[in-house]
Parts: structure tokens; C-alpha cells; sequence
């Protein structure tokens, strides 16, 4: 199989979607989620077909399933991102140099995006919504476990271009085989940047075998930090939220750090915590503290291996800080630079916190759950970089394009 005459395809066609005016591309947007909607029968049966090759209990199996209420969500978001204003042809910067010679900077489409994603048939339109408004072609590689889901998503969005007499190609969903990943890596000269959105493993597969730029969105281990001054109420709603919202997602917690002055509180911070049959990995001293405190077969002794996990399940583990600074030095050792939160009222303290703390996403009082583009206003978002090379946090419209340089003169020479 070679796929080469496939990118050629896309890179060709992906010029033509600069010319479509924002009104085009907000009607198709608006017309493919109504579509979504109307449609979900049809989007669920092929999302049972996945699931049921699936373990419910892999951790995967939430990431992958679709109900209504998400299938409207995600429609939800599509609509957001028509509503939101072009990010192309944006003046980034302009001057006149002594010579009269007139600069702008001006925001324009990568071209070309590959998207590497595992069990998240969501992803499809979240990457078609957000690369259609910005200019950019898009070469979708998902994961055999959401095979179905992902070719009943791109059928519906092929429908709608077609329509639009917009060739259904600037949206190519590949085979859901590995070597199709593989040739996407190396697709040099047809494809301009490629994403990757999963595991660890799968990220640093990327990484590693990519002759394509790649811009990381990594694996998310989210801590919370409970300090001396931290208002017990609050963070017991904060920590029971960023836990078990969603345990699958990347920004559910997985390490609460809690300084020893108020390791008294504990036991109140996880009372809800036990009620959801969350897997507590305490160490020694929140060990002792939460023994007859938390349900017996709920609390484990945490092991290394306890922290620097993201468990993406209704597990996480419990560090005992006997000064911020030790808890700054464990959140440091094995934080993924995704998303951390600091739960305090001194403001000393949370001036501290969000100055040393190095992550994209930087928390004071609020659950890690927001980590995510339609949160922060974005309408949806492409993924989570980790990474600090042209986007961090939250990727969306803006991040998706790159930018040239558009030089007038009156026939300057240079000497």
C-alpha cells in the first residue's frame, strides 16, 4: 500500500481551501453538526461496533464511547468554532523600515495537518472543525479501536462537503493500520505538521520515527497541591472533580500532595473520593492517617510506581509534603508539564506556586478539569501540548497557523 499519491492529493487541494470565504466554511461547520445531531443513530451503532471488541474495563473503553449527550456536545463545539472570528490574514505585525520599505506579518494555514489519536472518535471532528476554519487540509490516523466510529465521522462530514462542491479529500481518514502511521511520518513534502493525541507510548513513537514536524501533546500527570492555607471545602470539591469528572481524559488528577501540617484534613478531603470507589496509593504517613478513615479496600500503600502514573481509571496516589518546597521538588520530578493546581489562600504562597511551577497549565483554586480548549473559549481544541516550541496548553484556531512576511516597495535595491 502506498499512500504517497493520497498526500499528493490532499497537499494539492489543501491551496484550495484558502480561497473559501468564512461565511462558506461557518455554514458547512453548522450544517455538519446539525448533521452529527440528526445522524446519531447511525454514529452509535458504529460506536457499538467498536466497543463491543473493547474490555469495559480498559481505560480506553470511556475515551471511546459515544452517547448522545456527547454526540450534541461535540456538535456543541463545532458550532463554537464557526462562531469564532477567521484566525487567517490576522496582522501580526507591521512597520516601515527607513528605506520605506513596508513589513507585515500575517497569520496564514500550515497547509497540510496529520493527526495521529487512539480510542477518541471525537477527535475527527474536533480536528475537521478547527482545520477547516483555519485554512488547513487535514490526513486523520486513528486507532483500530475506534475504526467504526471514525468512518461513520467522516462519512457524514464528506456528505457535507459535497454539497459544498469541496472535494471530500481535504478531510482523509487512512487505514487504521500501522503502516499507514508509518507513512505518514515520512509523508515529507506533502504533509506540513503532524499532532499526536494518545498515550505515552504513542506520542513517543512519534517523536522518535517522525521526519514530519511534530508538535507533542503529552501524556497528562496532574497534580494538586492541598498547602497550609488551603481552604478544606474547596478542596475537597476541586480534588473530587479533577478525579473522577472524567478519569479517562488527560487532565484528571492523579497525585494529590498534601503539605504534613494538614495531613489532619485528609480524611474530609476524600470523603466523596471513597463514595465514587476511588483507588487511593497513600504514602506512609496519609497511610496511617486514612486506616479507618477510608474504605480498606479502597486504600493501598503506594509503591514507586505510584507516582509519575497517569492511571486514566478511578486510581490515583497521595504525597506527603513536609514544605512547599518538597512539594514544588515532587510535582518537578514527575509532573508531565500538563496541568498542575495549587489549592491556597496565602497569596504569598500562590505567587510562589504559579512563578516556579513549570506546566502549561498553572491552577490556583480550580479543578485541572478546565484543561481543555472549549473551556478557555476556544470552541474545541486539537490537543494538549507539553511541549514549549510554538504552542503550549490548549491548541486551537491560532495555534494551527503559522505566519509570512508580505514586503512592499517602490523599487528599492539593496547596496
Amino acid at each position: 500500500m502506498d499512500l504517497n499519491a493520497t498526500f499528493k492529493r490532499v497537499q494539492q487541494l489543501s491551496a484550495s481551501l484558502v480561497g473559501l470565504s468564512d461565511e462558506t466554511i461557518n455554514l458547512i461547520l453548522i450544517e455538519t453538526a446539525d448533521a452529527a445531531v440528526a445522524q446519531s443513530k447511525f454514529i452509535l451503532d458504529a460506536n457499538a461496533s467498536d466497543l463491543a471488541l473493547m474490555n469495559p474495563d480498559d481505560p480506553k473503553f470511556d475515551r471511546l464511547k459515544l452517547t448522545e449527550d456527547r454526540i450534541k456536545g461535540i456538535a456543541s463545539d463545532m458550532k463554537s468554532v464557526a462562531s469564532l472570528p477567521s484566525p487567517l490574514g490576522r496582522i501580526l505585525g507591521e512597520w516601515i523600515r527607513p528605506n520605506g520599505m513596508k513589513i507585515k506579518k500575517v497569520s496564514v494555514p500550515f497547509g497540510v495537518i496529520g493527526m495521529i489519536y487512539e480510542a477518541r472518535p471525537n477527535v475527527t471532528f474536533d480536528v475537521f472543525s478547527l482545520c477547516l476554519k483555519s485554512g488547513n487540509a487535514c490526513i486523520l490516523k486513528g486507532g483500530s479501536d475506534a475504526d467504526h466510529s471514525n468512518q461513520a465521522l467522516v462519512k457524514i462530514i464528506h456528505g457535507v462537503l459535497a454539497k459544498y462542491h469541496i472535494d471530500p479529500a481535504v478531510c482523509t481518514l487512512l487505514p487504521a493500520d500501522r503502516e499507514a502511521t508509518t507513512q505518514l511520518l515520512n509523508a515529507v513534502g506533502y504533509v506540513d505538521l503532524i499532532i499526536p493525541r494518545g498515550s505515552s507510548s504513542l506520542i513517543n513513537f512519534v517523536r522518535d520515527n517522525a521526519r514530519v514536524p511534530v508538535i507533542e501533546t503529552g501524556a497528562g500527570i496532574c497534580h494538586t497541591y492541598f498547602d497550609t492555607s488551603g481552604d478544606k471545602v474547596k478542596g475537597k470539591e476541586i480534588i473530587t472533580n479533577a478525579k473522577t469528572r472524567r478519569v479517562s481524559v488527560c487532565n484528571a488528577l492523579d497525585c494529590l500532595v498534601i503539605h504534613k501540617d494538614r495531613i489532619s484534613d485528609l480524611p474530609f478531603l476524600c470523603t466523596d473520593l471513597a463514595e465514587k470507589r476511588v483507588i487511593i496509593y497513600a504514602d506512609e504517613l496519609a497511610f496511617s492517617v486514612l486506616r479507618n478513615n477510608y474504605p480498606e479496600d479502597l486504600l493501598k500503600v503506594a509503591t514507586p510506581e505510584s507516582f509519575g502514573t497517569e492511571f486514566l481509571d478511578y486510581k490515583m496516589s497521595i504525597k506527603t509534603a513536609a514544605s512547599f518546597e518538597e512539594a514544588l521538588n515532587h510535582i518537578g520530578l514527575f509532573s508531565s508539564k500538563h496541568s498542575e493546581c495549587i489549592i491556597a489562600e496565602s497569596l504569598q504562597t500562590i505567587s510562589r506556586f504559579q512563578q516556579l511551577v513549570d506546566a502549561a497549565c498553572v491552577y490556583v483554586n480550580v479543578s485541572t478539569a478546565f484543561t481543555d480548549g472549549a473551556q478557555f473559549g476556544f470552541g474545541a481544541e486539537i490537543g494538549i501540548s507539553t511541549q514549549k516550541l510554538h504552542a503550549r496548553g490548549p491548541m486551537a484556531l491560532n495555534e494551527i497557523t503559522t505566519y509570512k512576511y508580505l514586503i512592499e516597495g517602490n523599487g528599492q535595491i539593496r547596496s
